[in-house]
C-alpha cells in the first residue's frame, strides 16, 4: 500500500511539527515547509494532500494556492486552508480558488486529522489518476477524459471544436499560437475551415467561460493565445 504524502505549509514551526507528528502517527508521510518559498523548491507534484496556512511571508497562502491551481500537474492536488483569518469573505476567497476545505484557528489535531481523512477519501484512488487527466486554470476546469468544462463547479455546454479549442490555448498557455498553428491542431480532420470559423469560435468560447473569457487574448496578425 502506498502512503499518501502530506505537505504542511506554515510559518508557525511549532504548529507545523505538532501536526507532522499527530498525522505520521496517522500513517501518513509529512513533509514541512515553512513558507510557500520554500514550498515551491519541493516537486509538488509528489504529495496526495497540502495543509496551507493564508498569513505567510512575501508569498500568500492564497497566491501559492493560485498558482499550484493554475499548474495542470498540481492543479488536482486538494488543499486545505488552516488559518486564523476566519470572515466570511476570506472563506469565500479561499474555496472559489478550488480548496477541499477550511479550517480556522485555533483548532483542534483531532479536527484536523477527521478533515484529512475526509478529503482524502474523496479525491484518493481512482479519482485522482482521472483528475490528472485535467486542465485548470483557477476554477475553470477541462476534464479531458470525460470532456467537460466547468466553471466554479458548474458545468458549461461546449461543442467538440470549442472545447478541442480551448484546451488546445489552455495547453500552450503563455503562447500566441497563429491561425495556421489552430487550424492544423483543431481542424485537422476539416478539408475547407475559413479563418472566420475561429473568430466565431473564439466569441462563443469568451461568452460561456465567463471571467476566464478575458483569458483569451487575440495578437492581431499574430493569433490568438491564453494568459492568466
Amino acid at each position: 500500500m502506498i502512503t499518501e504524502r502530506i505537505l504542511i505549509v506554515d510559518d508557525e514551526e511549532t504548529l507545523c511539527e505538532v501536526l507532522k507528528l499527530n498525522l505520521e502517527n496517522e500513517g501518513y508521510d509529512v513533509v514541512t515547509a515553512l513558507s510557500a518559498e520554500d514550498a515551491l523548491k519541493m516537486d509538488i507534484r509528489q504529495y496526495s494532500l497540502i495543509l496551507l496556512d493564508i498569513m505567510m511571508g512575501e508569498i500568500s497562502g492564497i497566491r501559492f494556492a493560485r498558482m499550484l491551481k493554475s499548474d495542470v500537474s498540481t492543479a488536482h492536488i486538494p488543499i486545505i486552508f488552516c488559518t486564523a483569518r476566519d470572515s466570511e469573505d476570506d472563506m469565500v476567497k479561499g474555496l472559489n480558488l478550488g480548496a477541499d476545505d477550511y479550517i480556522t484557528k485555533p483548532y483542534t489535531v483531532r479536527n484536523v486529522i477527521a478533515r484529512v481523512k475526509s478529503v482524502l477519501r474523496r479525491t484518493s484512488g481512482p479519482k485522482t489518476a482521472e483528475s490528472s487527466n485535467r486542465l485548470a486554470v483557477d476554477n475553470l476546469i477541462l476534464d479531458l477524459d470525460l470532456k467537460l468544462c466547468s466553471v466554479d463547479g458548474i458545468e458549461v455546454k461546449l461543442t467538440k471544436k470549442e472545447f478541442e479549442l480551448l484546451a488546445f490555448l489552455i495547453s500552450n498557455k503563455g503562447k500566441i499560437s497563429s491561425r495556421e498553428q489552430i487550424l492544423s491542431n483543431v481542424w485537422s480532420d476539416e478539408v475547407i475551415v475559413l479563418d472566420r470559423t475561429i473568430d466565431v469560435n473564439i466569441t462563443r468560447i469568451r461568452q460561456k467561460i465567463g471571467r476566464y473569457g478575458t483569458y483569451i487574448i487575440t495578437r492581431p496578425g499574430f493569433g490568438y493565445g491564453f494568459k492568466n
